[in-house]
């Protein structure tokens, strides 16, 4: 069975959901950038920061295991759902229990009630129906473009509207609740099966027991990707987070995207393809030229206009995000080669590759964060993010040889 026609029906829904979540969070940056200051989108990054960390330390690689697994799911969704309430649970409990500590960390006190706010989105994201999987699983992208565009829609709206009449950047977080609060409803609406409470172990240690090589690179993902951050945090102060986090975003939202289109759609195709070689060689090596085409002209353009870019976009009051903008140009490009590169790892279930690649990337950003943000600053944490990432490089090209698919 050929999988080409598919893949490409699965890129355009894909890209289109990718596309309109983009556009709507383009509208909202902008819009949040001329009403917040960087200080106060500093402390929603704070927020943010602590979220994705204490959710990347939880992770049970579910989602990975539920699209590698041939044949039906549905047995698995009652204990995946059990399993998902139980860490969003945990998730919520720990930056309660935990955010006064790290208030005083990033040393930024008014961090303290966006923290307890971002717990209860943890809380409810447990709840969402596991079986959306099947959207990727199962190539139902034109379902996932209506669900995921919905979801952002709802969440984007009270976002801005609640940031427009409060000024103050706990309306993000609420924003986001409301977000939640609509996709798990969602969630049970256009899915099946709608899972029940009950729970099965032999279920439950299978999925943990293959989630063990996700989680531990998902945890060095996100000091390889997020170091910088908490370094820049800690070291200069929510101001400058907030202005760092935003070329951040901006850096990434057209880059990376292109990449994590094709890697979400190429993912289970290439697991469709796994056992024969000749094909799956045939078909990376022409959806990494692809990638490279599509995200070479925007990092080309970020690079060389960063000031135009950010005058244009956000104001004259966030200008300090141009340097940083340049930097992160180079680090966008590579970093989507290296992303779109991690699915054909995954496709053969070499978890451990994946794994080892995100170690050396955190290595190299954590080894030069402090004396790089020392000697130039919040430029200096995205020249660290840029090592880390250039690290990655020739790790994935040893492996991709050594498999044979280079």
């Amino acid at each position: 069975m050929g999988y080409t026609r598919e893949a490409i029906k699965g890129v355009s829904w894909v890209g289109a959901v990718r596309f309109v979540i983009r556009a709507l969070a383009f509208i909202k940056t902008i819009i949040i950038a001329r009403i917040l200051t960087p200080s106060q989108y500093g402390l929603f990054g704070i927020a943010i920061l602590i979220l994705v960390l204490v959710e990347i330390l939880t992770e049970t690689g579910i989602n990975v295991f539920l699209v590698q697994k041939k044949g039906d799911i549905d047995k698995y969704i009652n204990t995946s759902w059990i399993v998902s309430i139980t860490r969003g649970t945990l998730i919520a409990a720990v930056i309660v229990f935990s955010s006064p500590l790290i208030s005083a960390f990033f040393k930024a006190p008014g961090s303290l009630n966006l923290l307890l706010l971002v717990a209860v989105v943890a809380f409810f994201r447990g709840f969402i129906n596991p079986s959306i999987v099947k959207f990727q699983k199962e190539l139902m992208f034109r379902k996932e473009f209506f669900y995921r565009g919905s979801a952002f829609f709802v969440e984007t709206i009270f976002s801005v509207i609640l940031v427009f009449i409060t000024k103050a950047p706990e309306a993000l977080i609420w924003g986001m609740i409301i977000g939640v609060l609509f996709e798990i409803v969602l969630s049970f609406m256009v899915v099946k099966p709608r899972p029940s409470f009950a729970f099965e172990f032999p279920i439950f240690k299978e999925v943990v027991g293959f989630g063990k090589w996700i989680t531990g690179a998902t945890i060095f993902n996100y000091f390889y990707q997020h170091g910088d951050d908490m370094a820049v945090g800690r070291m200069l102060g929510a101001s400058s987070l907030g202005t760092y986090d935003m070329a951040y975003r901006i850096s990434l939202l057209p880059i990376s995207d292109v990449a994590d289109v094709i890697t979400k759609v190429t993912f289970p195709v290439y697991v469709k393809i796994s056992n024969d070689y000749k094909r799956l060689r045939r078909a990376f090596l022409k959806t990494l030229g692809v990638v490279a085409i599509l995200v070479l002209p925007v990092s080309f353009i970020f690079f060389f206009f960063p000031r135009e870019l950010i005058t244009l976009t956000l104001g004259e009051k966030w200008i300090q995000a141009a340097d940083v903008l340049k930097v992160l140009a180079i680090f966008a490009f590579i970093r989507a080669i290296s992303v779109f590169s991690s699915s054909i790892f995954l496709s053969l279930r070499k978890q451990n590759i994946v794994t080892l690649i995100s170690f050396i990337g955190m290595m190299g950003l954590l080894v030069t964060i402090v004396p790089f943000i020392i000697m130039w600053g919040i430029v200096g944490a995205a020249l660290s993010a840029l090592f880390g990432t250039a690290l990655t490089i020739p790790v994935i090209f040893y492996f991709l040889h050594k498999i044979k698919l280079l």
